[in-house]
């Protein structure tokens, strides 16, 4: 019998599907709306219902399906997702609820951690076993994945690299420290380091001339040579290789691979955290490679099709 793959990717304002071969190929994509209604209360049942009707669109039985991956916005252990904010849930039993409701076997993990599996299978880490993945998007966040396992913590907290100490303690994070990577690596946190170089320095820059910043704009403005935009990448890529070397000595990674909207500006990313990182770097991991994440948007419906596709394990 032919057998397939779900893998899904739970986000605050949409939760996305991907069918999947048992080999990784995708077949078909698709999405919908998270009801945040009620605290997240029928975002579950949503799930359920669209999983039978495409089964029965595609004229297929629960036993062609090996098992549903999912990842969700928070920290996760044992199928409980502890605290997740962005969808109104605490303490929610996502594996048990939802193989309550759909009877296929489900897993359940962090959606960075899927993210960072996503990319070891079929993306930019696909040959390594050893990788740490770091999104860097409206926050940042990461998966640490050790001998293609990966690393969860106590409370489903390992991995959370935005809130890794930086050398910067301009700026207050959302979790209430000053100093979180997150507060000068994320999109939020490069407008940070440029309205600060702005109201406190006399760098030249067209910068100055524009109302609303943005992380993009300040990366295409470094390409074009502009001085204070260059030296907010500056900051920014010391700030994360820092973090880097910090994490390097710990688990010795082979890889890391960086995602989410703000590497989307390329190889200026890589080359200036890689600078930092070999300048802060134990001389035994100067080496370790910097890659750019492969699988964009999809990586978190890969990794959690491969989550399950390896029944929990890796």
């Amino acid at each position: 019998m032919e057998q397939y793959l779900y893998g899904i990717d739970l986000g605050g304002t949409t939760t996305k599907f991907g069918f999947f071969t048992i080999d990784g190929e995708l077949i078909e994509k698709f999405a919908i709306k998270t009801d945040l209604s009620s605290n997240g209360a029928n975002i579950l049942s949503d799930i359920a219902v669209n999983i039978n009707n495409h089964l029965v669109k595609n004229q297929l039985t629960k036993s062609n399906i090996k098992g549903i991956g999912i990842g969700v916005p928070g920290p996760v252990t044992n199928g409980i997702a502890n605290k997740c904010v962005n969808l109104g849930w605490e303490n929610v039993n996502v594996k048990e609820q939802l193989t309550n409701l759909i009877h296929i076997k489900i897993e359940v993990s962090n959606d960075a951690n899927i993210a960072g599996l996503g990319e070891l299978w079929k993306g930019g880490g696909t040959g390594y076993q050893n990788l740490v993945f770091i999104t860097l998007g409206t926050g940042v966040g990461g998966a640490i994945i050790v001998n293609n396992h990966v690393i969860d913590g106590v409370v489903g907290a390992a991995g959370e690299i935005g809130h890794a100490p930086t050398l910067n303690l301009d700026f207050k994070c959302n979790c209430g420290k000053y100093g979180c990577l997150e507060t000068v690596a994320s999109a939020t946190g490069v407008v940070n380091i440029a309205n600060k170089f702005i109201n406190e320095t006399t760098i030249p820059s067209n910068l100055r001339e524009k109302s609303d910043l943005t992380a993009k704009m300040i990366f295409d403005a470094a390409k074009q040579e502009d001085q204070l935009a260059a030296k907010v990448v500056e900051v920014f890529g010391k700030n994360i290789g820092f973090v880097c070397a910090t994490i390097g000595v710990v688990t010795n990674p082979e890889v890391f691979i960086f995602g989410g909207g703000v590497a989307n500006a390329g190889d200026i990313i890589i080359n200036t955290v890689k600078k930092y990182f070999k300048k802060y770097a134990f001389l035994g991991i100067k080496d370790t490679a910097f890659k750019l994440a492969e699988l964009g948007n999809d990586a978190g419906i890969y990794g959690a099709a491969y989550l399950v596709k390896n029944e929990g394990t890796l």
